[in-house]
């Protein structure tokens, strides 16, 4: 898991170089989703070759749906590192397991009790904290960045649902591939040539996911998800070290007191839905909860 976390903050960075002058003219952040799936879709698809897993019938409609909530929060989470701290869009992502179970009330018809409420209203504030009223440019980069977890947020929902329908190596395979089809449409209208720095970066960005992936189906088949779930929390250390390594942006006392708000939150969250896991008789949608 903690590799997991050191490579999706690394996706973070490089998407921040390619949408800054770093490496040459700022690409969109269309493009730098289009990147993002194309090379992670060579990536498993080359795994796909030489290991050969079986693949059933996909569900279609619900892949379709799940990538296009994932296509938008990623390239809105992109947009997002390229006008604010990373620490900062990397802490309001954190927000896509609260928006998961806020949606969750009416797309599944669970209840939410007392607990999970104040979890979320504590990583609420943190965001609100965050997003720096005053309209600056950092404020802008927060509302990306809540706009990403919101989608995010959404597509975990159809995650839920299709977990349980197909194997996580086809998940992932087909995610790719429909993700690759929607970034293609969508960067056609603002294509331009990259530079062989931002060749790199957009493979690196690929195939940095395609591995993030992997070690967390790894991470979560080798043990239970509420002891690894909280390692999670180490993709806002790893953003907070490489923007100061790279870009010397050091995260400010607002940072830190949103972030930590939001993590609180999420802890608070993954904690009870650990709890309620390791309650054999616990009912769903119990409102104690």
């Amino acid at each position: 898991m903690l590799a997991s976390t050191a490579f999706i903050a690394a996706t973070t960075l490089l998407a921040k170089a390619l949408g800054t002058a770093t490496l040459g003219p700022p690409l969109h952040p269309l493009q730098v989703a289009h990147g993002r799936f194309l090379f992670a879709f060579l990536g498993f698809a080359a795994a796909a070759s030489l290991v050969r897993p079986a693949i059933g019938r996909p569900h279609w409609r619900l892949h379709v749906a799940r990538t296009v909530c994932g296509f938008t929060g990623v390239s809105l989470l992109f947009a997002a590192a390229a006008r604010a701290p990373l620490s900062d869009a990397t802490a309001i992502s954190f927000l896509n397991p609260v928006f998961a179970m806020l949606l969750a009330i009416p797309l599944l018809g669970e209840r939410v009790g007392p607990w999970r409420w104040a979890a979320a209203a504590i990583a609420l504030a943190g965001a609100l904290v965050l997003l720096r009223p005053g309209g600056s440019t950092l404020a802008v980069g927060a509302f990306l960045a809540l706009g990403a977890a919101l989608a995010l947020g959404l597509e975990v929902i159809f995650l839920k649902r299709l977990s349980g329908l197909e194997r996580p190596f086809q998940l992932l395979l087909v995610n790719n591939l429909i993700g690759l089809g929607i970034a293609s449409a969508a960067v056609l209208a603002v294509w331009q040539v990259p530079t062989a720095a931002q060749w790199a970066a957009l493979i690196g960005v690929g195939l940095a996911m395609a591995v993030a992936q992997s070690c967390f189906l790894n991470a979560v088949a080798r043990a239970d998800a509420s002891f690894v779930a909280p390692f999670s929390y180490a993709t806002l250390v790893w953003a907070a070290a490489y923007d100061a390594a790279v870009f010397g942006v050091l995260p400010d006392a607002v940072s830190w007191a949103g972030a930590a708000m939001i993590l609180g939150g999420a802890a608070l969250l993954a904690w009870r839905e650990a709890g309620r896991a390791r309650r054999p008789h616990a009912r769903r949608g119990d409102p104690a909860n």
